[in-house]
């Protein structure tokens, strides 16, 4: 299916830290088609661009997909404003999600806002699986029960120590790595954690793919706002996020 635009319910919402807002959504015929790591965008009064948002939850069943966003300007924060009952006006699924093959182990790291498109991921593996999420402080910290609830051996890191452990998700990727090496490493959030983490699945021969966060104006591939280096064919190539990605195999990106 491609995607289609429409507006549709919002049949819940909650607030899960500071200006980090929880949307469940009802929109059938988007949740039977959408995957783990696909996105949505979203129209928000009064703003020529849409914001794009990561899909935190899929059910098929029910027919709904769950959208975990952070205010980062104005027109997030007009988004925010919306409440239950309201119509939220969606384009998706967009882009390329998560390509699971046959791995049967895997490690999942997430930072900051980077941690939702990892919940269905972890859904999916369950007890197979680590989800290690790093964010600033004990105040920014979202999820955790959720990841929780898979079976998922769960690995929560704050810069300042004040929930979780102390440090940076790379170190705990290493210390998870010595324990028990995963098939694959899925990884999103800033530019300088996905880094880190490539470097670490690279030197212990672990294939990782990492969803990459950049600016978009369009999100299905007309404006070419969000390109980035890759490699194809043994030669640089410009890809766009929100086309061909924003999951890339890690070994096709130039960092």
């Amino acid at each position: 299916m491609k995607y289609v635009q429409g507006k549709y319910p919002i049949i819940a919402k909650t607030t899960l830290a500071r200006e980090v807002y929880d949307f469940t959504v009802c929109c059938p015929k988007i949740a039977r088609a959408a995957e783990p790591g696909q996105f949505v965008t979203i129209a928000a009064d009064g703003f020529p661009l849409r914001r794009p948002v990561s899909l935190c939850g899929i059910d098929k069943e029910n027919g709904t997909i769950r959208l975990v966003f952070e205010v980062r300007g104005k027109g997030t924060k007009e988004i925010s404003g919306l409440r239950e009952g309201d119509m939220i006006d969606i384009i998706a699924p967009l882009g390329r999600g998560f390509r699971l093959k046959d791995y049967k182990t895997a490690i999942l790291v997430g930072g900051g806002i980077g941690t939702p498109p990892m919940v269905p991921l972890a859904k999916i593996y369950g007890e197979n699986c680590v989800a290690i999420s790093g964010f600033r402080s004990a105040p920014n910290v979202i999820l955790q029960e959720d990841f929780k609830a898979t079976g998922a051996k769960t690995v929560l890191c704050t810069d300042d120590g004040t929930m979780g452990r102390k440090g940076f998700v790379t170190e705990a990727l290493r210390e998870e790595i010595e324990i028990k090496k995963p098939d694959i490493i899925f990884a999103c959030g800033p530019s300088p954690m996905i880094k880190g983490v490539v470097d670490i699945a690279k030197e212990h021969g672990i294939p990782s793919q990492i969803s990459l966060e950049e600016r978009m104006g369009c999100g299905i591939g007309a404006c070419l706002v969000c390109a980035c280096r890759t490699v194809r064919n043994g030669e640089e190539f410009y890809a766009h996020v929100c086309q061909d990605g924003p999951v890339f195999e890690s070994k096709d990106v130039i960092f």
